[in-house]
């Protein structure tokens, strides 16, 4: 279901979507199927990052399943499984104008089939993907590189993160195909959601499915210490001795320590917590 009022000469044509990438499409269909592609003032919005003012006029659209896949097959065989990639990976970005700016770049795929037009970076909008997509490739890279699990007392290896963009669907086969034999999850508590590898669940020695997870106790995402085995805290105890050790004062080099590993993801590096000797344990050397 959806609903709309005419918008005025000039008055911005808003459509409100469901904040899911279906919900995406849905709106997508919405636009052509009442021919309102040609607006000149079209700007598309999720539901959680569109404010309402008391002169806009928006119509809500719904998810629909069956009209997400029509348009999700029909952009398929328009960008190929590159320039799906493109697509997804922008819409994960979360930037406040993404919707607008990927319905722009499909339009523009839409008007000229025949162009590879994700190679245009004299359009406005392509260029702006593309560096989104540049944006959103560097953190899934840094959350790959940057992920630290804890060990807990249902051998289970935990971790957190707050990724500037929602990259948790993109890193997940990076680990579930490194770390089969374990147990583990990564939750991002920015978002609310996490993932979880059971490797009970593999089947003639394939990798498990991943399964998504939304209900985590506070204390163990604020407090994780509560959770540590044994085994974990000897070895953060161990990590953040050897870390003291080799940190040499007269080389330190703040600006580029803080360029290769933004100070931004030190809240979850175990390296980075304050040991309570570590300074009697640099002297000591």
């Amino acid at each position: 279901m959806s609903h709309s009022i005419q918008p005025a000469v000039n008055q911005p044509t808003l459509i409100v979507y469901e904040s899911s990438f279906e919900g995406w499409l849905s709106a997508v269909f919405y636009i052509y199927e009442n021919k309102l592609q040609n607006q000149p003032y079209l700007q598309l919005f999720d539901t959680l990052t569109y404010q309402p003012s008391l002169i806009d006029i928006a119509s809500y659209v719904a998810l629909d399943d069956s009209k997400a896949q029509r348009v999700l097959s029909k952009l398929n065989n328009l960008l190929g499984r590159s320039g799906m990639r493109q697509i997804l990976w922008g819409f994960l970005s979360e930037k406040d104008d993404i919707g607008s700016t990927l319905f722009q770049v499909i339009k523009y795929a839409l008007d000229y089939p025949n162009r590879d037009v994700l190679q245009d970076l004299g359009n406005f909008y392509v260029l702006e993907l593309a560096q989104t997509v540049k944006s959103v490739g560097r953190e899934k890279h840094r959350m790959e590189a940057f992920v630290r699990f804890e060990h807990t007392t249902e051998d289970i290896y935990f971790a957190r993160v707050e990724p500037d963009f929602n990259v948790l669907p993109l890193i997940g086969e990076h680990f579930r195909q490194r770390y089969q034999d374990q147990q583990w999850a990564i939750y991002d508590i920015k978002r609310g959601y996490g993932i979880f590898y059971d490797r009970s669940k593999s089947v003639n020695g394939k990798a498990a499915p991943l399964q998504t997870i939304v209900d985590v106790v506070d204390e163990v995402l604020y407090n994780p210490s509560v959770i540590h085995s044994d085994q974990e805290k000897q070895y953060q105890k161990f990590w953040q001795g050897y870390f003291a050790n080799v940190n040499i004062k007269e080389r330190k080099n703040p600006r580029l320590h803080k360029q290769y590993l933004p100070q931004r993801y030190w809240k979850y590096l175990s390296e980075k917590q304050v040991l309570p000797n570590a300074e009697h344990l640099r002297k000591s050397r």
